[in-house]
């Protein structure tokens, strides 16, 4: 692409902004996700000299914004705490529960074990070290010999999984 293309790509991105994210809102599920897409979408094209051969600069825009709003939803999933926050949380009182708590917490965590029995072996490992462990997502593809992508779609299969059996176990 040109210079002058590139200048179209960017003046397509300010003149179809509302387009743009309506589109992107769609397909996100959320307003204030799409919009924070195309800011940093636009940051990466305002950045960038020159690229490759564009046919269609809307469809240009849209999968760089997906990959910053999926950049920006890995981020948050990845989120750890800060030292105050954990300083708050550890300044709470630690209730006991009574016997009823208790009972139904083990009643829960039965359900929980046998929703996880049902996934398969590679999804269960990947949701334990992900949410349990808290192990990176790349640091998981590598034990395992997988790609990142499939680590993610595990992950994601299962997570939806594990909340759509409870929801039916619950009603």
């Amino acid at each position: 692409m040109t210079e002058s293309s590139l200048a179209l790509v960017r003046r397509f991105l300010v003149d179809r902004y509302g387009d743009l994210k309506q589109r992107l809102t769609a397909r996100l599920g959320s307003s204030d996700l799409a919009g924070d897409a195309l800011q940093d979408a636009w940051i990466k094209i305002a950045r960038i000299d020159t690229v490759g051969v564009v046919r269609n600069p809307g469809n240009y825009i849209f999968g760089v914004a997906m990959n910053a709003a999926r950049d920006r939803m890995r981020d948050v999933n990845n989120r750890h705490l800060s030292a105050t926050e954990i300083d708050e949380l550890l300044e709470f009182a630690d209730d006991v529960p009574d016997p009823s708590r208790t009972a139904e917490a083990r009643s829960d965590l039965r359900l929980l074990e046998g929703i996880l029995q049902e996934l398969s072996p590679r999804q269960r490992d990947i949701l334990l070290a992900a949410r349990l462990d808290g192990t990176p997502r790349l640091e998981i593809a590598r034990r395992l010999g997988i790609s990142l992508r499939l680590v993610e779609k595990e992950l994601q299969l299962a997570q939806e999984h594990c909340l759509a059996r409870r929801a039916r176990m619950l009603k």
